[in-house]
């Protein structure tokens, strides 16, 4: 699993993506397009160019979720949200053309975590926030959910601002509204967050998906919830 190295395929390549009609790929288009729409826009640093992002493979190296460009910003992250995208399939690149196209400084997450659809099962791709350090754009700036909205008033830094700004943004490849997310993803993500967790010190309580802070059904009814919370590290140093 962890030490499992998978055929990292050259970024500068198209991916590889089942075929399917343009029909369904123009849903796609449409369904990111409308959920960009909602993010908070504002990044203070101004728009970037999106860079190649970076495939790592989890359990090979200790630098795996160490930034590429700048030193690890340890006093800016103290939370991590776990997202889907909402396609049947994609990349980290697609995803950034869907966020871009929908005014967002390129790719909005930190992480993209694969489904064998256009990115392999389990692969981990890190985006250029991540390398550089900048804050998300991946929190909806809509008001939460009823439910969310007691654990916003509880927590302290759960506004959507505050979140995009603070909290590391990752996001499973697929729609959890209509199938479950592989076993594979659900290993990589996590040992991801685990790794995230250790090295910033983020406890449990600061690990929520889109649905617990806005009111979105991100990562999906089928993502498994009590599996998930059971690898967590429930306190750190």
């Amino acid at each position: 699993m962890t030490d499992r190295l998978p055929i990292l395929r050259p970024l500068s390549q198209p991916s590889r993506m089942s075929r399917r009609t343009g029909l369904v790929w123009g849903a796609f288009g449409a369904a990111m397009a409308m959920a960009c729409a909602v993010l908070v826009l504002g990044d203070s640093e101004g728009p970037r160019p999106i860079v190649a992002m970076t495939p790592i493979v989890l359990g090979q190296v200790d630098a795996g979720v160490m930034p590429r460009e700048v030193p690890l910003d340890r006093n800016r992250w103290n939370s991590i949200v776990i997202h889907h995208s909402g396609s049947p399939g994609g990349d980290a690149a697609s995803i950034a053309r869907m966020h871009g196209s929908a005014g967002l400084a390129g790719l909005g997450y930190h992480f993209i975590i694969g489904n064998g659809q256009g990115l392999a099962d389990g692969m981990v791709e890190v985006g250029p926030r991540w390398n550089q350090q900048l804050p998300g754009a991946h929190v909806a700036s809509r008001p939460a959910a009823e439910g969310a909205m007691l654990i916003a008033s509880r927590v302290p830094g759960t506004s959507p601002d505050e979140l995009n700004r603070n909290a590391v943004g990752i996001c499973l490849v697929g729609n959890g509204d209509r199938r479950p997310f592989t076993e594979q993803q659900v290993h990589e993500l996590a040992a991801l967050v685990r790794r995230l967790q250790r090295e910033l010190g983020i406890s449990a309580d600061r690990v929520f998906l889109h649905s617990d802070v806005a009111r979105v059904a991100s990562p999906g009814k089928f993502f498994p919830v009590s599996e998930f919370e059971s690898q967590l590290v429930l306190s750190t140093p």
